[in-house]
């Protein structure tokens, strides 16, 4: 017992006295205060008093009732009541030292952050990359080596001897470590460039993506584009009825001041103005300018969004005839796109929705050719005739659908994918336009022709077409009445006699299919000069202004079905399966290439020269780097495949401006192209 006393008067001493100075004397003040100490003593004794039974030692209630004599001191409770009055801010900065603070902002690290820390997953360490990135040391030396002659590593035992005496283990396996350094530090380097063509990668991902974002960008705004150019057109067309209706009050005002007094011949107003009579008969509630304005017009801005896509891209597929596409012509990229078939109906599309305007009606035959300019289209058909339309009166409103849907997500979402020119296939068909939407776009037909009419080409006021009656004419559409007719069997019987050859008749190829070629295949008409290529195989440039023939192209064996010259150079297809390019400066070949098949139709721009060969795919040749790739949806089929896919058909016509390019097919579907 005594010991047992001494040791509690020990432990007594051994703890700390309670001063009300001192807030650091007690782990239990400084976290509860007296009210609380009070009720954990008696929750603590009564515990204890459980747990060690009615026959405890009587050092537990000693200890407990200092303890409790402790507590009761009013300094100590002073000492706590302060501490509860405490900020937890102010708490930190007693116990924490300032510097310490700020390293624990500065070194904190929130979890969102920690999260995306990648795995450590290198195969050597920093200071390894660091090393092989140096220059190694002794590369002279090496080199040096390298250059020595087989009789000279004979004689120094392949390389191993030092210079200046015989051989040692010591040198050896320095050498031997040098080389191992020398391969670890290859590896290292093997690593490192593997390493930053994965960041290359990922950089070209994310490029990418933002290149996919921008272009989902540039073809909302040139959508916007189009409303914007819609609504610009609105207020033109309201500013002019304005306007008329202010001139027809004006003139209203003037006709009454103008009846108030009455005008007789003889006098001095008579001869400057109409009689009454003839002045009543005009229709005054018709105005010139209201008969000339435009019900469609095509867009003015130019669409540059298939230039930044990748060539080979399909935008969009059309199912637009029931029969073979004998030709088609649009005249913008996204814009306005006029096709002619076997089951002769011509048709007007809207390129960028997909969508048909309206039928060009009038024609009694199919049509063979056509071309679109501006907003005159002409066809030549089967029933010998020239008709021309003005698609400017076109009935038809581009955004009409926009109101037939009651999501306007669901609309929001088809107007993006239509700016970008992609077709949304499997789903419902736009309704058919009305059957007066081209009503008014007949403007006049030219009759001179006795046969077919099988190629032609407008300029300006001048039209030249070309027929199966073996004539050329050209027309004043000013006048409406063709002003010259060539002959091109009496040309060529001319240009034959001039030549002194044996034989002065029209001499044709005498293949198989010129039965069934066009005896006038191609022409283009620029200013006075006239180009025509015909089933002889000649190409001929002619003189508007003399009716004669300048020059004569002599190189294809075959029928000529298709030409297109620019300032420099004249580009020639045939049924001889070749393509050649003239030099109009000396009137000789400048390059030439062929292809399996028959050409049917071509053309070019500054780039690509595009070409149909009776394939399902589009000839494609690039211009710059001399690159011959195919386009269309035969590319990277084989011949098997193509024969069982219903989606594949032979391609026959083909258009292309500024890298758009439009193919016709022999199912009667249109294919939209980047090129």
């Amino acid at each position: 017992m005594a010991g047992s006393a001494s040791h509690s008067r020990n432990a007594s001493q051994a703890r700390p006295s309670f001063d009300g100075g001192d807030e650091d004397t007690s782990v239990l003040g400084t976290v509860l205060d007296t009210r609380n100490l009070e009720a954990f003593g008696r929750k603590v004794t009564a515990t204890a008093g459980q747990l060690m039974g009615e026959d405890s030692t009587p050092h537990y209630h000693s200890a407990m009732s200092s303890i409790s004599r402790t507590m009761r001191r009013p300094a100590l409770q002073r000492s706590v009541f302060s501490f509860t009055q405490q900020a937890p801010s102010e708490l930190i900065r007693a116990r924490v030292s300032t510097s310490e603070i700020a390293h624990r902002a500065l070194t904190f690290i929130p979890d969102e952050q920690l999260t995306n820390i990648p795995d450590d997953d290198n195969t050597y360490s920093l200071f390894q990359g660091f090393q092989a990135s140096m220059p190694e040391s002794g590369n002279e030396h090496r080199k040096g080596h390298r250059r020595r002659s087989s009789k000279q590593q004979k004689l120094l035992g392949a390389g191993d001897i030092e210079e200046d005496g015989p051989p040692t283990l010591q040198g050896l396996k320095k050498r031997r470590n040098n080389t191992n350094h020398r391969l670890e530090m290859m590896a290292i380097r093997k690593n490192l460039c593997a390493t930053e063509i994965r960041e290359i990668d990922n950089k070209v991902a994310n490029l990418n993506n933002m290149r996919r974002i921008v272009l989902e960008r540039l073809a909302n705004l040139e959508d916007e584009e189009g409303d914007v150019e819609k609504e610009l057109q609105e207020l033109d067309i309201s500013i002019e009825d304005m306007q008329e209706e202010q001139d027809a009050q004006a003139e209203a005002a003037g006709d009454d001041t103008t009846r108030s007094r009455p005008v007789t011949p003889d006098s001095p107003e008579g001869s400057s103005f109409m009689s009454e009579s003839i002045y009543q008969k005009l229709p005054s509630s018709v105005s010139p300018k209201s008969k000339r304005r435009p019900k469609y017009t095509k867009r003015k801005s130019m669409p540059v969004l298939h230039e930044h896509l990748e060539s080979g891209t399909n935008l969009k597929t059309i199912p637009a005839h029931n029969d073979v596409v004998t030709a088609l012509d649009f005249d913008m990229p996204f814009g306005t796109m006029v096709t002619a078939a076997l089951d002769d109906t011509v048709r007007v599309w809207d390129l960028n929705l997909g969508r048909c305007m309206g039928f060009l009606e009038g024609h009694t035959a199919s049509v063979r050719c056509l071309q679109v300019e501006d907003n005159i289209v002409a066809t030549g058909s089967l029933d010998a005739t020239i008709r021309l339309w003005d698609l400017s009166q076109a009935k038809y409103e581009p955004h009409e659908h926009k109101s037939s849907y009651d999501d306007p997500d669901k609309a929001e979402e088809e107007d993006e994918e239509a700016a970008l020119g992609f077709g949304n296939e499997g789903e419902d068909e736009p309704p058919p336009p009305p059957p007066d939407a081209m009503a008014d776009c007949p403007l006049t037909t030219l009759e001179a022709h006795i046969d077919e009419v099988t190629a032609l080409h407008l300029r300006g006021d001048t039209l030249v077409s070309g027929s199966a009656d073996k004539t050329l004419r050209q027309w004043d559409l000013v006048k409406g009445r063709c002003v010259q007719t060539l002959d091109v069997l009496w040309a060529a019987a001319q240009a034959t006699a001039t030549m002194n050859g044996a034989d002065a008749q029209w001499r044709p190829t005498g293949r198989a299919s010129d039965a069934n070629a066009d005896f006038v295949g191609a022409l283009q008409v620029f200013d006075a000069a006239l180009a025509c290529g015909t089933a002889d195989g000649m190409v001929r440039l002619w003189d508007l202004r003399s009716g004669q023939v300048h020059r004569s192209l002599v190189g294809h064996t075959g029928p000529v079905t298709c030409l297109q010259f620019n300032e420099t150079h004249l580009v020639t297809g045939s049924m001889d399966r070749s393509i050649r390019i003239w030099d109009l400066r000396t009137g000789t070949i400048y390059d030439a290439y062929a292809y399996d098949n028959p050409i049917t139709s071509m053309m070019f721009d500054t780039r690509h020269i595009v070409s149909t060969a009776s394939e399902d795919v589009v000839k494609v040749y690039d211009k710059t780097d001399g690159r011959h790739w195919d386009c269309g949806v035969g590319t990277g089929i084989s011949v098997e495949e193509r024969m069982n896919d219903p989606k594949t058909s032979i391609v026959e016509q083909v258009r292309l401006k500024d890298g758009y390019m439009v193919e016709g097919r022999r199912n009667g579907e249109v294919g939209v192209w980047t090129c």
